[in-house]
Parts: structure tokens; C-alpha cells; sequence
């Protein structure tokens, strides 16, 4: 599944025992695609020596500060993989 820059999506809750490039303080909310940053290998796979690492496109995704701490009027770009990610 793609998603075109505008779609909004929700960052999975999973908090997986091995290593993640989704920050904590994404998890469980709802962004807005910026960009499709092309074709990527999923960093936690490269970290646990999946070879191969499966590979995926990574988006740039903006949050909202008050959304995810409560206060501030700015906002947030995180980039993640597409398996991080679900529709809200």
C-alpha cells in the first residue's frame, strides 16, 4: 500500500523488543504524509542482521507538537517506513 503526499495516517502502538526507528513519542498518532521518500531498507532489520533487509518506501510524516505533548503551535516531521504505519 501507498500513500500519496496528504493522506493522513496512524503510527502503530507495537512496542517491539528489538530495535525501532519509530520514536516513542510518534507511537499511536495520526500525521500527515509530506513526502514519499523513495525506496529505503527497513533499518530494524538491518539491526537484527536480516539479510536481506526487506525494503519498503519511507515517508516524511507531520505531526502536530500539541498532538503529541499537549502545547505548541509548530510541528513535527519524523520519516518512517510504511510498515510503521497504518490508516487512521
Amino acid at each position: 500500500m501507498s500513500y500519496p503526499a496528504g493522506s493522513t495516517v496512524r503510527v502503530r502502538t507495537g512496542d517491539p523488543d528489538h530495535h525501532t526507528r519509530v520514536p516513542r513519542y510518534v507511537r499511536g498518532h495520526t500525521g500527515v504524509i509530506v513526502a514519499a521518500l523513495g525506496q529505503w531498507p527497513v533499518p530494524d532489520d538491518s539491526a537484527r542482521g536480516i539479510d536481506p533487509p526487506r525494503v519498503e518506501t519511507c515517508y516524511a510524516i507531520r505531526f502536530s507538537a500539541a498532538d503529541l505533548w499537549g502545547s505548541g503551535d509548530h510541528t513535527v516531521t519524523v520519516d518512517l517506513w510504511e510498515s510503521y504505519l497504518d490508516r487512521p
